[in-house]
């Protein structure tokens, strides 16, 4: 049912489909009063908790005139409501982050059809088109934490793998890249794939079970840091193997994500390292594309001038912005944004 009725009204409508609280309209941002529909992915990650901040910093700021934020929880379902929600109430153009990239073609495809463009943020949609995907190379993620951990082991030993949603992109595109370099580069190295659908309880089970089988198991790769590394700190700390790097017993893990705790853990010697994901990026260049879409501007194959790559897709074009390994060495460099984040909290 098409909604056409008054300000307050339409946010009832909000309220009763997406649970939202508040009908505080944002403005400016020079898009003309053509309202951007903003869908939050979930808020059990510290990283995606980050990433909200940036958007609402964004959108406070005037980036784009946005409709009340909605979060859809993991939930597909969820999200494709709100989109209805965002649709009825006149958004021009959509900002989402898709957890399950397989099922939202057809909410893409309705999009599409009423000329409402799409910017997908750290997920790349396997169908229906986009008009820019705001992400990192996240097989770049899977190589640069089996190179770390391959060369801290040299190249002998067990590592467990925290892998990702494999119905997401992101979690296939991080174990097959995570698994090819381990096959090629480091034979002597035995992973255990240990599928957790970016769940801490899971990972903390499954890695349980691990270590029971394998007290000798000498490396841990975290997937996301944002919802493995509270679990996995604690249960290492329960069973006495949480040993400063650099000592006997240490288990080296890598993670992904760059949130302050990663940081603060890097620096404390309980992990080793983790891939930056730019939480503030991803917002800023989401809003970015999504004004720039309202404009009717166009993109195409190169460098850019914020030190990002796009590249073509077959359903779109995806930006894909740099991420950084952060260890001890580089975690205190004033350019990563979990310290400048720590710095204005």
């Amino acid at each position: 049912m098409r909604v056409r009725t008054t300000t307050a009204a339409a946010c009832t409508v909000l309220v009763a489909v997406a649970a939202l609280t508040g009908c505080n309209r944002q403005s400016g941002g020079g898009t003309g009063g053509r309202q951007v529909g903003i869908d939050l992915p979930r808020s059990d990650s510290d990283f995606w908790n980050s990433y909200q901040h940036y958007i609402e910093l964004g959108v406070k700021a005037g980036d784009v005139s946005a409709l009340p934020l909605t979060n859809s929880q993991n939930d597909v379902g969820k999200l494709v409501s709100n989109v209805t929600v965002f649709t009825d109430l006149g958004a021009k153009a959509v900002v989402m982050a898709p957890q399950d990239t397989g099922a939202i073609a057809s909410t893409l495809e309705s999009l599409n059809q009423k000329k409402i463009p799409v910017v997908s943020v750290d997920t790349r949609p396997e169908k229906g088109d986009v008009y820019m995907v705001v992400r990192a190379d996240n097989k770049a993620y899977g190589e640069k934490a089996c190179q770390y951990l391959g060369q801290q082991l040299k190249g002998q030993g067990k590592v467990a793998e925290f892998q990702g949603d494999l119905s997401s992109i992101n979690g296939r595109d991080r174990s097959e890249a995570f698994k090819s370099c381990m096959d090629k580069n480091f034979p002597g190295v035995k992973v255990f794939e240990l599928a957790t659908e970016w769940k801490g309880d899971v990972a903390s089970a499954k890695l349980q079970s691990t270590l029971a089988a394998n007290p000798d198991l000498g490396g841990i790769y975290m997937q996301a840091g944002g919802v493995f590394l509270q679990p996995t700190l604690a249960l290492l700390q329960q069973k006495g193997l949480l040993k400063p790097a650099g000592t006997a017993g240490h288990i080296t893990i890598v993670s992904n994500d760059g949130i302050p705790e990663e940081f603060d853990a890097i620096k404390a010697g309980k992990i080793d390292a983790t891939v930056s994901q730019p939480a503030d990026l991803y917002a800023k260049y989401a809003l970015f594309y999504a004004k720039a879409a309202l404009d009717g501007k166009t993109f195409k194959e190169g460098p850019t001038d914020h030190g990002s790559n796009i590249i073509k897709i077959p359903n779109g074009y995806e930006d894909q912005l740099p991420a950084p390994l952060v260890t001890k060495d580089n975690v205190n460099d004033a350019s990563l944004w979990a310290n400048q984040l720590q710095k204005k909290s």
